[in-house]
């Protein structure tokens, strides 16, 4: 008799659905560290120690130490922390925006839409950094101009992209039927079409966040974001290019590595998320 081979014995264990979950959660795991850790850290701990000034990286100092004594490490964990916190409100604020005015434009199209797609191709035709400035400047600065600036200038390609998701669902027969029914756009945008396109939002949101980071710290290293007092990660590495002529390479390098890790972690959520929940590799 022919042997017979269960599906599911012939499988590995760590299939490609698998890997992607283990990726997700350990990346969210170590963001998650990054947050919490920099938010309980003691300010005492990463402040001023003249009697261990501009010391290299070290078992006691795995960043080194700058012109202060102050521990770039810690220093380093604070910023990134302040740093999603921003990026969080930020992005959690402009996604808002986009899935507001994307369904918005696609749900009552005419001079709804078309208001929409204007504000749209107006806020994508400014200079991003030059927008997010001085929407900074104007609102004063600060943790409310930053946070501010950053949200009022990532929304539009999201909005974009929720437009499309929503111009093609409200095509379903389901929809049809419900406004057959007498259901007001209100109705349908809240009950089907908003269920819909949330994946898309969500994903969409979580990949906003390296955005959001890059651009707070950005203007703070150009002195339009936070107060110089504060342990962002643009105010570090602004300092730091004051002694990198002197031989402390050790003060960009380090901060500037863990910036460009954390928001390529935040890529690699997002990407992998996206990849879970396209029905196309749900049978993986």
């Amino acid at each position: 008799m022919p042997e017979v081979v269960h599906a599911g014995l012939s499988r590995p264990w760590l299939n490609r659905r698998r890997r992607i979950l283990l990726v997700i959660g350990l990346g969210s795991l170590l963001l998650a560290g990054i947050f919490i850790g920099g938010m309980l850290l003691d300010p005492e701990l990463y402040g001023p120690n003249y009697s261990a000034r501009r010391m290299a990286p070290c078992p006691d100092h795995l960043f080194g130490t700058d012109y202060l004594g102050r521990d770039m490490f810690r220093r380093s964990i604070a910023g990134l922390s302040l740093s999603i916190r921003i990026g969080l409100l930020s992005a959690a604020i402009s996604s808002l925006i986009a899935l507001i005015l994307g369904s918005m434009s696609a749900i009552f199209g005419g001079k709804v839409d078309s208001v929409v797609n204007y504000l749209v191709d107006l806020c994508m035709g400014v200079p991003h950094l030059i927008l997010l400035i001085l929407i900074s400047i104007a609102m004063g600065g600060g943790a409310r101009g930053v946070v501010t600036g950053v949200a009022v200038t990532h929304w539009p390609n999201l909005t974009r992209l929720i437009r499309a998701e929503v111009m093609q669902i409200r095509s379903a027969h389901y929809v049809q039927l419900s406004r057959k029914m007498g259901k007001s756009s209100l109705y349908i945008a809240v009950r089907h079409i908003v269920p819909h396109v949330f994946p898309q939002y969500a994903v969409g949101l979580i990949l906003l966040f390296p955005h959001a980071i890059l651009h707070e710290a950005g203007i703070t290293f150009l002195g339009y974001g936070l107060p110089l007092d504060t342990p962002a990660m643009g105010i570090i590495l602004s300092e730091s290019m004051k002694y990198l002529a002197a031989g402390m390479w050790w003060l960009s390098f380090f901060p500037g590595a863990a910036l460009v890790l954390t928001t390529q972690l935040f890529d690699l959520v997002g990407d992998y998320l996206k990849i879970l929940i396209d029905p196309h590799s749900a049978r993986e």
